[in-house]
């Protein structure tokens, strides 16, 4: 049994019930640097969570690290809500330059708040105002954030259940549906939506994740999206993919919906966009579609110019090429050999393993399970959480600048905590 730490006692006497992460990591964090996090008693712990996709770049990268001191120490404008300013300029300059343009993406870019879900909210009600209508389609185990907007598009019924009041205006679909005998994979709600007596209203919009990071890392097939992107198209519903946890290269490439050639009509970023941990999120779309007032959003945070620096520090320093991406796609396969390497040994537990780039997971069939590996993961100095409906799924996010000799200790840390988790065999009799 882990003791919870004794300078931990402040945060068990004066902060909320709610707080969730340290409850299974209980130690006092004080240092971080590229794959590793430090406790206050100095021991080391690899990092495979990466602040929950935000620290794609590891912690304190060195590069980022000095473009944010350089701002600070020449009183670099920190606040100024959406006034214009230089590190905003160039931002979005070196956005268009390294992002943008190279993928013949016509974006236009709004700072809708410090956070992803403010990122949904405006993306929400951005597609309700363009199309005149309320209803927004989302899919089984998604997860699009905890405001009230964002939660009425999310799967999680112990998340939903936090609002507190009816979440309405939204109508889950079944996530990457295989098609039953040949059948088209959207023929059921295609079907839905041209019936007068289905009782779905016309949705303004349809949200997905091309991964499910929250969901249990369930992934999307190309053919599914380029479906789903067609029927958006011939529906005239609005097409929003939530970036937010798999953009920013964790997929390889900068957007997760580029491997499957669509273009959808909104984005949704945040996380590793700023690349240091700093709060910052963006709703991208097509031009055609900007008819906000001014002021018709906002928001006190919308833009925190440190992270516009550190953004552009990021965008200079790993997206100029493809260096990054070749090489989150070549960790990604390392990564997914280790993972089917450990889960082809125990036939008994039923383990699956799924995942894109550097986001991936094993289920296994007891969800107890997963916890368990993950706690045993945290004492032997590997950080790592679950994710699912039912925290079934153990959860692999290590920094897209992981080094080889930092990968593979991860995963054979992984691979220990595993086998020393699981159960005797009921049938084995004494030795």
């Amino acid at each position: 049994m882990t003791v919870p730490h004794p300078a931990s006692h402040v945060f068990e006497r004066l902060e909320s019930e709610v707080r969730s992460y340290c409850r299974g990591w209980p130690t006092v964090f004080d240092r971080a640097h590229g794959s590793h996090m430090y406790g206050e008693d100095h021991r080391a712990y690899l990092d495979f969570f990466s602040g929950a996709g935000t620290l794609n770049y590891g912690h304190n990268n060195p590069v980022l690290k000095r473009a944010l001191l350089d701002y600070i120490e020449r009183d670099g404008v920190t606040h100024a809500l959406d006034m214009s300013t230089a590190a905003k300029r160039t931002f979005l300059e070196t956005f268009q330059e390294t992002v943008l343009e190279p993928r013949e993406l016509p974006y236009k870019v709004m700072f809708p708040g410090p956070a992803g879900t403010n990122a949904v909210e405006a993306a929400l009600k951005l597609a309700r105002k363009v199309k005149g209508r309320e209803a927004v389609v989302f899919f089984t185990n998604a997860f699009h954030g905890m405001s009230l907007g964002s939660l009425a598009v999310t799967g999680n019924a112990f998340k939903r259940a936090g609002a507190g009041i009816p979440l309405v205006h939204a109508t889950p679909m079944p996530y990457d549906e295989r098609p039953d005998g040949g059948q088209p994979a959207f023929r059921w709600f295609d079907r839905l939506l041209a019936g007068e007596g289905s009782g779905l209203d016309a949705p303004a919009a349809v949200i997905v994740e091309t991964v499910q990071g929250e969901g249990g890392l369930n992934v999307a097939r190309a053919e599914w999206l380029r479906d789903l992107a067609e029927l958006c198209r011939r529906r005239d519903m609005l097409l929003i993919v939530d970036d937010i946890q798999m953009g920013c290269g964790r997929t390889g490439a900068f957007f997760s919906f580029e491997e499957s050639g669509i273009v959808p009509d909104i984005v949704t970023l945040s996380k590793s966009v700023s690349g240091y941990g700093l709060p910052m999120a963006l709703t991208l779309f097509r031009p055609e579609l900007d008819i906000w007032q001014p002021g018709e959003h906002n928001g006190t945070f919308r833009g925190f110019n440190p992270a516009f620096v550190t953004a552009t520090a990021a965008l200079e320093e790993y997206w100029r090429d493809g260096r990054l991406e070749k090489q989150t796609l070549a960790r990604g396969e390392q990564l997914e050999q280790a993972l089917r390497a450990v889960a082809a040994g125990r036939p008994d537990t039923a383990p699956d393993v799924r995942g894109r780039g550097l986001a991936w997971g094993m289920e296994f069939a007891d969800p107890s399970r997963a916890t368990a590996v993950c706690a045993r993961a945290f004492e032997l100095g590997l950080l790592l959480e679950t994710s699912g409906p039912q925290d079934e799924v153990v959860k692999l996010f290590p920094p897209l600048t992981i080094d080889d000799e930092e990968l593979e200790e991860g995963l054979a840390l992984f691979g220990r905590a595993v086998r020393e988790t699981e159960q005797p065999s009921r049938s084995a009799g004494p030795r």
